[in-house]
């Protein structure tokens, strides 16, 4: 069973799949937004594409655990997700996610304008193995 993490931004949508046995995530691809269509379209693409079962979604928390407006786009988008595509979509607590993405590819030795281009992958992918290594432990 695959499933797709995201990373939600106003420009742009970090992607990551799971391997079919929903043990690892990888990086799949950044998707630059341009419209509502064309994004909905390009996801329906992978979604059919890997035979995806399941979409988690990254939600920006603050520290102290409440949402705000971001976390509520984030919300909305998930909501859209479910409606569109008729499947599970999650919410997974994505605090620090991109920092800890940031930090992985300065380690890595990897230049800031590369870093800029695949950091909202890097991100998804540490949401969902987050998803991921929750749920093996239930």
């Amino acid at each position: 069973m695959r499933i797709l993490g995201i990373d939600y931004g106003d420009r742009r949508l970090g992607l990551a799949l799971s391997d079919e046995l929903g043990w690892t995530a990888q990086g799949l691809e950044v998707l630059q937004r341009q419209t509502a269509e064309r994004d909905t379209a390009r996801l329906a693409e992978i979604i059919s594409g890997y035979g995806v079962e399941q979409i988690v979604v990254g939600l920006p928390k603050n520290m102290n655990g409440t949402t705000g407006p971001r976390g509520d786009m984030c919300i909305d988008f998930a909501n859209m997700l479910k409606e569109t595509f008729n499947l599970p979509v999650h919410l997974w607590d994505e605090r620090l996610t991109t920092v800890a993405a940031e930090r992985t590819l300065i380690e890595a030795d990897v230049s800031r304008k590369k870093r800029k281009q695949v950091v909202d992958k890097m991100a998804a992918v540490f949401i969902l193995q987050g998803f991921l290594d929750f749920n093996s432990k239930r």
